[in-house]
C-alpha cells in the first residue's frame, strides 16, 4: 500500500536544473533515506515532498487519511510562545478530547444535563488513549533535553528549536514522517534514544542524514540522489553501498564495452559513401547512441584534502588546573592535560555540560577563572566551530578563500591556486565565481572547512564538523583525518566518526568533572553498559539479602495471628451461604440453557445471569478465603 507517490518531479533553483522527471513511492511502513552529495537536491526534494515548495513540474500525493509530519533543518517558530504552547500549537484529536473532558468534567458539577457529555468525552479518551497524553508529551521533551516548558521559544538556541520542533513532530504520531538532518544539534545519548524510537514505530520515513550508524539501524531503503536521476535499493545502508559498488563496476565494464566497439563503428563511418541507404541510416543512429554511451565520464570529484602542517614542538599544548564557572555552575573545574604528538581525542558528553566552553578556553575565544594554558611557539591551532560562518552572503565563493591566501602549499610540495583548490573542494569555476547565497547548507560548511585547512594547522580542533556534509565529502575528511599527523581534539555526534578517528576520551560527567577515558565513544558505551548491568546486579543481590533478613526477623519476631471481629466473623458465616447459593443457581440456569426450551431472549438473559454470577462468585470466593485464613 502506497503512502507517497511522487511522479516525473522536477525543479530548479537559482538558475540550476536539481533535478527532472524524479519518479518514486514509499509503502506502508518503509523506512527510507535520501542520500547523495551536497547540492543534489536533498533538502528541496524533501521540502517538496512536504508541500512546503512548489515543483516546477510533477505530482506529489499522499495516501489519503493519513497523517503526515515534517522536520525542516531550521525550524520557524513565532517568538513570543512558549515550548508547550508551541507544541500543542497545531489541533491533534487527542488534544482536543482531553479539552472536551476537562470542559465537561467541571460543567458536570453544577449541570446535570452534561453527564451525558461527560460520558461521551471520556469514551472519545478511552479510544485515542489520551489519558496519559500529557506525561507522553513531557517524557518525549525531556528526552530531547528540553526540560523547561514554559520558556519562551525567542530564548532558545538553534539547536534547542531543532529539538522542540522534532519533539513536536514525534508527539503528532504521524503515519509519515519527513526528517531532514534529525541528528543535528543532538547529544550522543538523545541520538541512541531517537534512532531506537523510530526503528521501532509504526510508521513510514523519509529521512536525510550523513549518521551512518542511524541509517543503518534505522531504515530499510536507500533512495540515492545522483547526476539528477535516482537510485533505489531495498535493504541496510551498508548492502547498499555493497550494491552501489557492484553497479557502478558494471556500468564501466559497458563503457569499456562500448569504447571498443565505437573504434571498429568509428573507421566504418570514416569509410561510408556519401550516398548512404536506409540500413546504413540505422547504422549511424546507433552509432550516435554508441558514442554518447562512451563518452559517460565515470570518474568520481572527490575532495582532495592533503594541506602541509609544520613539525610540532616538544612543547605542543598544556593545560594546568583549568576552571571556568557561570553564574555558579562550575563548567570545567581542576582539569589538567598535557598534549603528546598525534593525540587523537574526543569530547563526549551532553548537551549544555561545557564542551563547547572548554574548546573556547583552548582556542583563547574565553580567559579562565583561574589555572594556565601554555601553547608551544610550534603549534599553529585551526578551529572549525558549528557557529557562525566567517563569509557574508554576499560574497563571491573565490573571494572566501582569497581572504585567507591567494596560493596553498599541498603536503607533496606542490602549489595550487585558490580557483585549483577550490577544485579540488567541489566547486567548479560556475560556483567559485558565484555568491555565497547560492550554495547549500553543506557547500557553506564544507568551504569553512576548506578555510580552516588553509591555514596549515597542526592541532585541529573540530566541533560538529559533520553537521550538514554529505557522506561523500565525510568520507574523504575521515580518510584525510586518519592519515593526520598533528593533534586532533574532536566534538561530533556522528559515532561512526568518533569511533574511526578518536583514540581516548575526555568524558564531561557534569559539575566540570572532566575524565580522561582510554578508549572511543563505542568503548565508552560499552564500559557504561557493563556498569550498569554490575549496579543492577548488586541492587539485585542486595535486594535478596533484605528479603532473608526480613524472613528470618519474621520467624524471631512473628506477628501475633490476628483474630476475627464480631462483624467479620459474622460476615464468615454468611458468606458460606451465599456461596452455595450462588452455584446452586448457576446450575440451574446452565440446566435451563441445555435443555434449549427458552426463547432467544431467554437464552441471552440467562447468560447474562451467569456472568453476573461467575462474578459474584470470584468476589465472595476470594473474601471468603481471606477470613478462612484468620479464623
Amino acid at each position: 500500500m502506497n503512502y507517497l507517490s511522487v511522479e516525473s518531479l522536477g525543479k530548479s533553483y537559482n538558475d540550476k536544473l536539481l533535478f527532472e522527471n524524479i519518479t518514486f513511492g514509499i509503502s506502508a511502513g518503509q523506512k527510507a533515506a535520501l542520500v547523495g552529495v551536497n547540492g543534489c537536491g536533498k533538502s528541496t526534494l524533501m521540502k517538496l515532498v512536504a508541500g512546503i515548495e512548489k515543483p516546477d513540474n510533477g505530482v506529489v500525493a499522499f495516501r489519503k487519511g493519513i497523517k503526515v509530519a515534517y522536520l525542516d533543518q531550521n525550524p520557524d517558530f513565532e517568538g513570543a510562545q512558549t515550548v508547550m504552547e508551541s507544541v500543542f500549537a497545531d489541533e491533534n484529536q487527542a488534544l482536543q478530547a482531553i479539552r472536551e473532558y476537562e470542559y465537561y468534567l467541571e460543567k458536570s458539577v453544577t449541570d446535570a444535563g452534561a453527564q451525558s457529555k461527560l460520558q461521551q468525552a471520556m469514551e472519545k479518551m478511552d479510544s485515542l488513549e489520551a489519558w496519559d497524553y500529557e506525561s507522553q508529551v513531557k517524557q518525549i521533551l525531556g528526552k530531547l533535553g528540553i526540560h523547561n516548558l514554559e520558556q519562551r521559544i525567542n530564548e532558545l538556541s538553534g539547536g534547542q528549536k531543532k529539538r522542540v520542533s522534532l519533539a513536536k513532530a514525534l508527539i503528532e504520531k504521524p503515519d509519515f514522517l519527513i526528517l531532514d538532518e534529525p541528528t543535528n544539534h543532538l547529544d550522543l545519548a538523545t541520538i541512541e534514544w531517537l534512532e531506537n524510537y523510530l526503528a521501532n514505530a509504526q510508521m513510514s520515513l523519509l529521512l536525510v542524514t550523513h549518521d551512518r550508524y542511524f541509517l543503518e539501524r534505522v531504515t530499510n531503503h536507500i533512495i540515492e540522489m545522483e547526476g539528477g536521476r535516482l537510485y533505489n535499493h531495498k535493504g541496510s545502508y551498508s548492502s547498499f553501498l555493497e550494491s552501489k559498488a557492484m553497479r557502478e563496476e558494471q556500468e564501466a565494464a559497458e563503457v569499456s564495452k562500448a569504447k571498443n566497439l565505437m573504434r571498429t563503428e568509428l573507421e566504418w563511418m570514416r569509410r561510408m559513401p556519401k550516398a548512404r541507404g536506409t540500413k546504413a541510416k540505422y547504422r549511424i543512429d546507433a552509432f550516435h547512441d554508441l558514442k554518447k554511451k562512451a563518452s559517460k565520464d565515470l570518474r568520481k570529484q572527490e575532495v582532495q584534502l592533503s594541506v602541509k602542517g609544520q613539525r610540532l614542538g616538544g612543547l605542543i599544548l598544556e593545560l594546568d588546573k583549568l576552571n571556568k564557572s557561570y553564574g555558579g555552575q562550575p563548567f570545567v573545574k581542576d582539569f589538567t592535560y598535557k598534549f603528546i604528538k598525534q593525540d587523537r581525542v574526543g569530547i563526549i558528553g551532553r548537551n549544555g555540560i561545557g564542551k563547547s566552553t572548554f574548546l573556547d578556553l583552548i582556542t583563547g575565544r574565553t580567559e579562565p577563572d583561574s589555572g594556565e594554558i601554555v601553547k608551544g611557539k610550534n603549534t599553529v591551532i585551526g578551529y572549525y566551530t558549528q557557529g557562525q560562518l566567517e563569509f557574508s552572503e554576499s560574497q563571491l565563493v573565490i573571494d572566501v578563500v582569497k581572504e585567507v591566501a591567494e596560493v596553498i602549499e599541498m603536503a607533496d610540495g606542490s602549489q595550487l591556486t585558490a580557483s585549483q583548490l577550490l577544485n579540488h573542494f567541489l566547486f567548479p569555476p560556475k560556483t567559485q565565481h558565484g555568491k555565497v547565497a547560492k550554495l547549500s547548507g553543506g557547500e557553506r560548511r564544507r568551504l569553512q572547512l576548506m578555510r580552516v585547512l588553509m591555514k596549515n594547522p597542526n592541532f585541529l580542533i573540530l566541533d560538529e564538523p559533520t553537521n550538514d556534509l554529505d557522506l561523500v565529502t565525510l568520507n574523504i575528511l575521515e580518510d584525510f583525518l586518519a592519515n593526520f599527523k598533528g593533534c586532533l581534539l574532536l566534538v561530533s555526534h556522528d559515532r561512526y566518526f568518533m569511533d574511526r578517528l578518536v583514540e581516548h576520551s575526555f568524558v564531561f560527567e557534569g559539575e566540570g568533572v572532566i575524565r580522561d577515558f582510554n578508549g572511543n565513544y563505542t568503548d565508552f558505551r560499552e564500559e557504561q553498559a557493563e556498569k550498569a548491568k554490575l549496579e543492577a546486579e548488586i541492587r539485585e543481590e542486595e535486594k535478596k539479602k533484605a528479603e532473608a533478613l526480613a524472613r528470618e526477623e519474621k520467624k524471631k519476631n512473628p506477628e501475633p495471628k490476628k483474630k476475627l471481629s464480631y462483624k467479620e466473623k459474622k460476615e464468615y458465616e454468611a458468606l458460606e451461604g451465599e456461596i452455595d447459593a450462588l452455584e446452586l443457581r448457576k446450575e440451574e440456569l446452565i440446566g435451563k440453557m441445555n435443555a434449549g426450551t427458552g426463547s432467544h431472549e431467554d437464552l441471552a438473559e440467562w447468560a447474562r445471569e451467569i456472568e453476573h454470577i461467575d462474578g459474584e462468585l470470584d468476589e465472595k470466593t476470594m473474601r471468603w478465603m481471606e477470613l478462612d485464613e484468620l479464623a
